[in-house]
């Protein structure tokens, strides 16, 4: 992994910090794996906007990404690593004898040529899949089920990764990328390794319009709207905005959101980092 950092040939350039790709090894997505992306700019079905500052952005596909691993026992080999639009982290496109081919999510040092496997019984390597229970203590994991066969739901963004830490009867606790420890069922399934492209965090933009491709819209800051549009606004002069709190007057920063009454919440061993 790497980045460059560009000329100012341009001022767009001056700043801009762009993924170095090493890992990319084809541009080319695989025809079968791809499905239509339809965008929304932030509306529901009666048409009406649910979500501000979304809207515009390139045209994508989207890559239908295997995030249950459920064929288990067979070796998958690894053909390319690929960048996906959709998301911040690599994805690799892998083949199995029977000549099927899926998308997961591409771990770090997985490289091509490499044999992958899922389910019991396989070895604890970077990019098998494997139930938490057969996962030795201490190690870095991604892609993690919540409930057993629901497919991955944790620790999927670039870089991310979370740590097997104690294992007690049917369930295990494990640190996740938040700082949050809690127990998960042993028979869940998790990826070996940290998740690929981990130096996404470091990319700077560069300009404005960089999100406008990626389907941002600009943002208006609180503090300088009026009253009437959000509780932040108003006030003479450059006034502070008062207390953070979201345009429904729901305190931000530090103002916890979680129901006190979750039925989850037994599985919740430390709470995440404020």
């Amino acid at each position: 992994m790497s980045v460059r950092k560009l000329k100012p040939i341009t001022p767009g350039q001056r700043f801009r910090v762009v993924n170095g790709f090493d890992a990319i090894t084809t541009d080319k997505p695989e025809k079968s794996l791809l499905a239509p992306l339809k965008k929304s700019g932030g509306r529901n079905s009666q048409g009406k906007m649910t979500m501000r500052h979304r809207g515009g952005g390139h045209k994508r596909r989207y890559r239908i990404i295997d995030f249950k691993r459920d064929k288990q026992g067979e070796d998958a080999t690894v053909v390319s690593i690929q960048y996906d639009p959709n998301r911040t982290a690599f994805i690799a496109l892998v083949e199995y004898k029977d000549g099927e081919k899926r998308y997961v999510v591409a771990q770090n040092g997985m490289q091509v040529g490499q044999k992958i496997k899922s389910g019991a019984g396989a070895a604890p390597e970077i990019g098998n899949a494997l139930p938490l229970s057969e996962i030795p203590l201490g190690t870095i994991i991604s892609c993690i089920e919540l409930r057993p066969g629901q497919g991955a739901i944790m620790a999927r963004s670039a870089g991310t990764f979370a740590q097997l830490m104690a294992k007690d009867g049917k369930f295990v606790t494990i640190k996740l990328p938040s700082g949050e420890t809690r127990m998960i069922l042993a028979t869940c399934l998790a990826t070996i390794g940290a998740v690929s492209n981990s130096d996404h965090q470091l990319l700077v933009s560069g300009k404005a319009g960089r999100s406008r491709w990626l389907g941002r819209r600009p943002r208006t800051r609180p503090v300088a709207m009026n009253p009437v549009d959000h509780p932040m606004g108003g006030g003479e002069g450059r006034a502070s905005g008062g207390h953070p709190r979201s345009r429904n007057g729901i305190p931000a920063k530090g103002f916890r959101t979680r129901s006190k009454t979750k039925d989850t919440n037994r599985y919740i061993i430390e709470r995440r980092k404020k």
